[in-house]
């Protein structure tokens, strides 16, 4: 464009062409000039175009009335190297360029790009043919893309890992080195190969990993032991791909990490130990067990290749009790006089230290003693704890590395001498299980005299027993003919009189009341009623209810009982509501017995209620039995009543007929029970009571 405004500015070129300048001019952004500066130093805008007003906010002709108007639009800390820059264009006559920031009329920060050819007209002026332009977008953008990369740059800077890009064949293309992490200069990794600064093994794992991710275009990540000047390390490389054919692998020392890591899991196991052992000792007297155990895991948690237990004897020796040790190396259970002497130096080195720590056994000062027997054990580094308990030295625990010298660390000293007062509970609480060992003999020797003399009151108490049921049964049996003796008496008493009555004979002289004979006569029913059940309960308390089971159609059982008891319901104005299906199967069962059963069960319901009771009588199978329900809209019971109804227990005397009923009800439970079923009672929410019970069917019997 400058040198088409050059071109319309020749005298040779054509007038109607200049006339076009300001219409193209008016499409191009920025501001056009020619400016001619004379011999003088005078400058002069000839040509101004009117992209001026957009870029400076001023009308071409002003420029072209004051050249001076465009000092006063730059900024005054830019106008000096304007001033400079034009000052060098037109000593060298070279083109001019020059970025700087003016101020509009109205306020406005812009910054401008100018540029210009400058050349020598024939009449010795200068010729000026630029353009001025808008920058401000740009250099804005400029500002923020430096201050970003500021941000990056700093940001990297805090980040402590190592940076490399790689590319696909593994070759070092750039690298981010921070001195105290990285043992390696730039020169001796760039340009270089994976395979030039990394073990062969490494290498190729590394190779891999780059080529995964280049394929999936994923994270991965890779770890790695290195040895440095500083060490081994340990380092986990996470890769990501850059680009087609390279990768981006930030490297991050983790030595430190990994060796919390592993301190914690050593914590967790050393806690583990110290509870197993604790739990162990309480849970077991076995002293043996106990210390060979805890030398077998103390030797697995330390890695170490023996460690055993020495305790003193009874003769003021000492002797190795348990011991855990690699088969590459010697055992010392078998003992020596060497093995005496190094426990005695041992005990004399407690004496003052409640820990010893060697770590090179032949960098120490010891007894030509105790030297032969680390030469002897091939022990290169020890650790020994005592064994106290209560100020008395009982022995020790000890681990060697025959391998390699050793550093003890402070937990596995710690270990050591948390396990050594196990150890001293474990012993004491053997010391306690001998004394009450010895104990517990003589106090078995009494337990036999003892048991002895309870055998013989034992023997006697059974034929009290014996004695008993004998008495039990004579009294009753004799009460019973009594009794009945009794009955005869009155009851021919009664029919006598009531012979004469009828054939107007002599009525026959009876010292008491008809009616006081009659409730004689019904007492002493009710008390040959209630020896007979004493009988039959003390019975089946020695040889079981004695059951005639046949199989029977089970609704047509229920029929029959049902009949069998009308008068029952009738004598007492009772309903009964049968709800029995016919599809029952067949069961097999002693019908007299079941009938005894529902018999006693109606027979407390009318008892114990008003006459018109009601009652609905129901039956299903479920899980492999009949259960039947007898439910009555009576009086209901409490729970504990309900939960003891079908005990034997002593009731209370001031209830009628309760002593009667109750046997009554222990009957019917020892009856079911005789069957391989189950009875009981429910209190309903409203009112009455549900009996039930349930009888298996043949196939559950067979």
């Amino acid at each position: 464009m400058v040198e088409t405004v050059k071109l319309l500015h020749q005298s040779d070129y054509p007038q109607e062409a200049i006339t076009l300048l300001p219409k193209v001019a008016a499409h191009i952004t920025g501001m056009f000039f020619q400016l001619h500066q004379c011999h003088d130093g005078s400058q002069t805008f000839v040509y101004v175009s009117s992209g001026c007003r957009e870029l400076c906010e001023i009308e071409p002709e002003v420029f072209q009335a004051d050249f001076s108007i465009i000092h006063k639009l730059i900024l005054p800390q830019d106008l000096e190297s304007f001033i400079e820059s034009t000052a060098v264009a037109m000593a060298t006559l070279k083109p001019w360029n020059w970025e700087g920031r003016i101020v509009t009329p109205s306020g406005q920060l812009k910054w401008v790009q100018g540029s210009s050819q400058v050349q020598p007209s024939t009449n010795g002026t200068i010729l000026w043919e630029g353009l001025l332009i808008d920058i401000t977008d740009k250099k804005q953008a400029e500002t923020k893309l430096q201050a970003t990369e500021a941000r990056y740059q700093a940001l990297l800077a805090a980040i402590p890992d190592l940076m490399f890009r790689i590319s696909r064949d593994g070759n070092y293309l750039e690298m981010k080195r921070d001195s105290s992490n990285c043992p390696l200069l730039h020169a001796e990794i760039l340009g270089k190969n994976l395979h030039d600064i990394l073990p062969s093994d490494v290498a190729t794992v590394g190779q891999k990993a780059i080529a995964r991710t280049l394929s999936s275009g994923t994270w991965q990540t890779w770890e790695y032991q290195m040895l440095t000047p500083l060490g081994m390390r340990d380092y986990q490389a996470r890769l990501v791909a850059n680009g087609k054919d390279e990768v981006l692998a930030i490297v991050r020392d983790i030595t430190e990490y990994k060796y919390a890591a592993a301190q914690l899991q050593l914590s967790a196991q050393r806690d583990r130990l110290l509870t197993e052992t604790l739990a162990r000792i309480r849970s077991s007297l076995n002293l043996d067990e106990i210390l060979q155990v805890t030398v077998t895991e103390v030797r697995q948690f330390l890695r170490v290749d023996r460690v055993f237990i020495g305790l003193n004897d009874a003769h003021g020796g000492a002797k190795t009790v348990a011991e855990s040790v690699n088969p590459k190396y010697p055992s010392i259970l078998g003992w020596s006089e060497h093995e005496k002497n190094y426990y005695s130096e041992i005990k004399s080195l407690f004496a003052t230290n409640r820990v010893r720590v060697v770590e090179d056994t032949a960098k120490i000062a010891v007894s030509p003693k105790l030297k032969s027997h680390y030469q002897k054990t091939q022990t290169k580094a020890s650790l020994a704890v005592p064994i106290i308990l209560e100020d008395e030295l009982l022995g020790a625990l000890i681990a060697n590395q025959c391998s390699s010298i050793r550093h003890w660390q402070s937990m596995e000293i710690d270990l050591l001498q948390q396990l050594s007062e196990q150890l001293a509970i474990a012993i004491q609480q053997s010391l306690i299980y001998q004394k009450l060992a010895t104990l517990n003999s003589n106090l078995e020797r009494q337990v036999a005299e003892r048991t002895g003399q309870l055998q013989q009151k034992m023997q006697e108490l059974e034929e009290l027993h014996r004695v008993k049921d004998v008495v039990l049964h004579t009294v009753a049996h004799d009460l019973r003919t009594s009794v009945m003796g009794n009955l005869m008496v009155f009851k021919h008493l009664i029919n006598s009189r009531e012979l004469r009555a009828t054939n107007n004979s002599d009525p026959v002289m009876v010292p008491v009341s008809y009616s006081i004979l009659e409730r004689m006569l019904q007492g002493n029913e009710r008390q040959l009623g209630m020896i007979d059940l004493l009988l039959e309960i003390h019975s089946s308390q020695q040889q079981g209810v004695a059951l005639e089971r046949e199989p029977v159609k089970f609704n047509t059982l229920i029929g029959d009982i049902l009949t069998e008891l009308q008068p029952l319901f009738s004598q007492n104005q009772a309903t009964i509501t049968n709800l029995i299906t016919t599809d029952l199967p067949t069961v097999m069962v002693d019908a007299a017995r079941l009938q005894r059963v529902m018999t006693n069960l109606f027979d407390y319901s009318l008892q114990h209620n008003p006459p018109g009771l009601n009652f609905t009588l129901k039956a299903k199978m479920t899980g492999g039995v009949i259960r039947i329900q007898i439910q009555d809209n009576g009086t209901a019971l409490s729970k504990l009543e309900c939960d003891r109804l079908f005990d034997l227990y002593v009731r209370d005397p001031q209830g009628p007929g309760s002593t009667s009923h109750g046997l009554k009800m222990y009957l019917c439970r020892q009856i079911i029970q005789a069957h391989g079923g189950e009875i009981g009672v429910n209190r309903s929410q409203q009112q009455g009571i549900s009996f039930w019970f349930t009888l298996p069917l043949m196939s559950e019997q067979a």
